[in-house]
């Protein structure tokens, strides 16, 4: 259905190339103010609250954090001098490095950090890991954070600076007190922009303004989240713009300078842009489901899904036919990273057989009850994912309830775990960038701590087992061997299914420089 939809709009646009413009590629009247098209509305502000990536992109813009990630995938310090540690790395002191500044003006202290830290470390996968082998987490004096662990942690600055959500957003003490599964709405940081909430318009508007006393770290280069964040545009502005065809007309006439997920299929259109691949690692598509309801609560149900599920299908969908743009099989760890194996790949690979699957089905006591299937209305590359999901289901025998909504909504709803009658849901796909997919420690989706676990909380006591297994390795090769066995345990328990792997295009203006690889960050960026 989604490649019938692909075709029509793909001969729409080439029909009307005489309506679109010609790119404006001179300079605007005001060249200090960037215009960016986001990949869907904000909708929630906290970056601790969600895993959207529309919500980590707005939280990189504001919020500061301890490290960040370099272009070789290491953790880099940031708002950090630096650190030491001390008893055999069982004690880390970072120290917090001169300048640093909210928003509202107040110093950034130790303690805003150590309470940032905490409310982070209760809601993202690798922020759990760090606290469970904490003893105590202080701050000695204003500038000093101070772990004490159980045992060595040498992953404590990747943590602290993982790019991919949730990120750990240094906000003021008095913010991240906020209960962790409570919505932070004042938003105040002490990154390189302001958030401008005198001028947000919920589906429409976003506003960042540079914030003067920001103090970018000496020497170095920008590279990803590390290094100097500088900051040469004093506005960005966020349009909101659903209709795709809306989108890039928009590009195409100079109105807007960036567009951060142009589909693959407009692409040809944005003639006289830059068009290029950021982040090499992708994103990785999944079908979650949610664990907690009948019918995904039993495994067997779950299991009938692998005899059907075809990636080339969804990434087909998502990209056209491509080969350059997408990636299949793909299992729980992203391809071409120290993680990655083969290991179980043949239950994605084998003929899909439909009525194996409506006889195993029926055989795992589904009686078919109704399953609420979430797509996202504004989002064509997740709305593509749930368009095959809803036909594969349905043809395996399931009674899909497909229910399309806005992404803001489904953000929203998924975090939902009561029934179906008071609002619940079965089945979503999303998409998870390759980086939050590279190992056990940073993968949220394969965490099996049930209730604690991220939205369709599935347990798994040989996943979470092997997880500890694999973070007490005393080598790349031994956690290489681990992370086989937990591929292969994933395949069971099933936490969630991968869907394939696609490399994500971004298009601005000629005149538009200094984009960094990685995911979508406003400092650096020049407009000349």
């Amino acid at each position: 259905m989604e490649r019938v939809i692909v075709l029509n709009r793909r001969r729409f646009m080439a029909a009307s190339g005489s309506v679109l413009a010609a790119p404006a590629l001179a300079q605007g009247s005001n060249s200090r103010v960037l215009k960016f098209i986001p990949q869907a509305d904000l909708t929630v502000l906290d970056p601790i609250w969600t895993t959207a990536y529309v919500t980590r992109n707005h939280g990189l813009a504001i919020f500061d954090t301890l490290y960040g990630l370099d272009a070789s995938y290491r953790a880099q310090p940031q708002m950090a001098a630096g650190h030491v540690t001390e008893d055999d790395g069982k004690t880390w002191k970072i120290t917090l490095r001169p300048g640093l500044k909210f928003h509202d003006g107040t110093p950034v202290l130790a303690r805003d950090c150590v309470a940032s830290i905490a409310r982070w470390g209760k809601r993202d996968a690798m922020g759990q890991t760090l606290m469970s082998y904490t003893d105590e987490l202080s701050a000695p004096d204003d500038t000093t954070i101070q772990f004490r662990l159980k045992k060595p942690f040498v992953l404590l600055p990747d943590a602290l600076g993982k790019v991919g959500s949730q990120i750990c957003a240094i906000m003021p003490e008095r913010l991240a007190k906020t209960d962790a599964f409570t919505q932070v709405t004042e938003m105040v940081g002490s990154g390189p922009f302001r958030f401008k909430a005198d001028e947000r318009i919920v589906g429409a508007r976003v506003v960042y303004e540079k914030f003067a006393d920001y103090v970018p770290r000496e020497g170095g280069e920008p590279q990803w989240t590390s290094g100097p964040k500088r900051a040469y545009v004093d506005r960005v502005e966020w349009t909101v713009i659903p209709d795709q065809a809306t989108a890039a007309s928009a590009m195409q006439t100079g109105e807007m300078d960036w567009w951060e997920q142009p589909p693959a299929d407009l692409v040809p259109t944005l003639r006289g842009l830059t068009t290029t691949i950021k982040d090499p690692t992708g994103l990785i598509g999944t079908l979650r489901m949610n664990q907690l309801l009948p019918p995904f609560d039993n495994p067997a149900i779950r299991q009938v899904l692998l005899k059907v599920i075809d990636q080339s299908d969804f990434m087909q969908a998502v990209t056209g036919t491509d080969p350059k743009l997408m990636h299949a099989p793909v299992g729980f760890f992203c391809p071409k990273l120290p993680m990655a194996s083969d290991v179980g790949l043949g239950a994605l690979t084998s003929k899909r057989d439909f009525e194996a699957a409506k006889k195993e089905l029926a055989a795992a006591g589904y009686k078919g009850e109704k399953i609420v299937l979430m797509g996202a209305s504004d989002f064509p590359t997740l709305k593509a994912l749930a368009d095959v999901a809803a036909d594969t289901l349905s043809r395996a025998g399931f009674n899909v309830d497909y229910q399309v909504m806005d992404w803001g909504t489904v953000v929203q709803r998924r975090a939902k775990k009561e029934p179906i009658s008071q609002g619940g849901w079965n089945v979503f796909c999303t998409f998870w960038a390759g980086l939050d997919q590279a190992n056990p420690a940073v993968s949220s989706f394969l965490r099996g701590n049930g209730a604690n676990a991220a939205i369709g909380w599935p347990t798994s006591e040989g996943i979470e087992a092997l997880r500890v297994k694999w973070l007490d390795a005393p080598d790349v090769a031994g956690q290489k061997a681990v992370a086989a066995e937990i591929q292969k345990q994933a395949f069971v328990d099933l936490p969630y299914l991968p869907l394939g792997q696609y490399f994500v295009q971004t298009s601005f203006k000629p005149n538009i420089t200094g984009v960094l690889n990685g995911v979508p960050v406003f400092w650096n960026v020049k407009k000349g």
